[in-house]
């Protein structure tokens, strides 16, 4: 069992779960960017948050009101190494507002992943993404 365990841990450098917070209206572009740099399995979530632009304001009847959280789309992409770059440019180049992007565009975080295990078949580590 310990060799096992080691095995893992060697592994979990070779793999990186990528969390990426987009506008919702960037994220055909992003997949279609993805695409080109051959990542085609993702998980894409429905998500509010806020940054920078804490929010925002709007009017309602007449009356101000504040916004606090607003509305995103949160990407999990597992990728090997060779990936994380590639993954990480394709949502930064698609992601953006304009050449120059604004404030809200989003984040992306970059993770160490332990393992992963394909339900159907039960392989591990690398092979299962």
């Amino acid at each position: 069992m310990g060799g096992n365990r080691a095995l893992l841990t060697a592994e979990s450098h070779a793999m990186k779960l990528i969390i990426a917070i987009i506008q919702p209206s960037r994220l055909e572009d992003v997949k279609a960017a993805l695409t080109d740099v051959e990542v085609s399995r993702l998980t894409v979530m429905d998500c509010q948050g806020f940054g920078r632009q804490k929010g925002q304001t709007e009017m309602y009847r007449g009356r101000e009101l504040s916004v606090n959280l607003l509305r995103k789309t949160q990407l999990q992409i597992a990728v090997n190494d060779e990936f994380v770059e590639p993954t990480i440019q394709a949502v930064l180049t698609a992601g953006r507002s304009g050449e120059t992007g604004a404030i809200g565009d989003g984040k992306i975080f970059v993770l160490p992943m332990d393992d992963c295990v394909r339900i159907r078949t039960g392989e591990r580590g690398p092979d299962a993404i």
